[in-house]
């Protein structure tokens, strides 16, 4: 615990920006982040359009995004920004649990997705995983995303391209394994593991590690394996 405290007081704040059209929700949230020493509260927008500026102006480790706001709604505004910055790391932050927004906003890049009524120390918790690169979902839409998954509308036949040792990472990255824990499982370090990452994201087309986790939950283990390529 001591050496954990003491890695959090060097390392720089995580810098966040907060989008929502409601003046009063920013400031609330602003006011709560204020209170926690390790997260600074770098900017605030009220758009999707000022958001999209916003975080190429600041470049934010977190982006908290609403979803329904004037101009551009929050999913527009994700997609953009995942488009012109794929590293870009944005926490949903809404009222909504729908279908159609839940899904679209994992699509278009959201790595994390929290309700508004959760906990102040679900947020930050939220903030702190998802800075780190790590999905963040709320329980009810976890179980949400999960029935989806048991039930979905078409499958689509998914290609082998992908090595062994991608699948067995894959796998590793559904269960909720940070870099660090795989690499430790693998017994190999977590800069090949970090390498073995962004390549099974870039031969799937997918944005970030939620998206890996639901198209392996999707796909299950039997599909991934059989794959062509040798164990790179």
């Amino acid at each position: 615990m001591i050496n954990e405290r003491e890695t959090a007081v060097a390392s720089p704040p995580i810098r966040v920006l907060i989008v929502d059209d409601q003046t009063i929700v920013r400031k609330g949230i602003r006011a709560l982040l204020a209170e926690v020493g390790t997260i600074a509260v770098v900017g605030e927008a009220s758009s999707g359009v000022e958001a999209i500026a916003q975080v190429q102006a600041l470049q934010p480790d977190v982006t908290v995004m609403d979803l329904v706001m004037p101009i551009m709604d929050g999913v527009e505004a994700i997609r953009q920004i995942t488009a012109r910055q794929p590293g870009a790391r944005i926490l949903v932050l809404t009222s909504f649990t729908g279908d159609s927004k839940v899904f679209p906003a994992i699509k278009a890049g959201a790595l994390g997705y929290l309700l508004k009524d959760s906990e102040p120390a679900d947020l930050i918790r939220a903030i702190i995983q998802v800075s780190r690169g790590e999905p963040s979902l709320h329980p009810s839409i976890a179980i949400q995303v999960l029935n989806e998954l048991r039930h979905p509308a078409q499958k689509t036949p998914v290609p082998n391209v992908l090595t062994a040792r991608e699948v067995d990472v894959l796998s590793l990255v559904a269960k909720g394994l940070s870099n660090r824990e795989i690499a430790v499982q693998l017994t190999t370090t977590e800069a090949t593991i970090k390498t073995h990452v962004s390549s099974v994201l870039s031969k799937l087309h997918l944005a970030n590690r939620v998206q890996a986790t639901l198209y392996a939950l999707h796909e299950g283990a039997d599909s991934l394996q059989n794959s062509p390529e040798g164990d790179g």
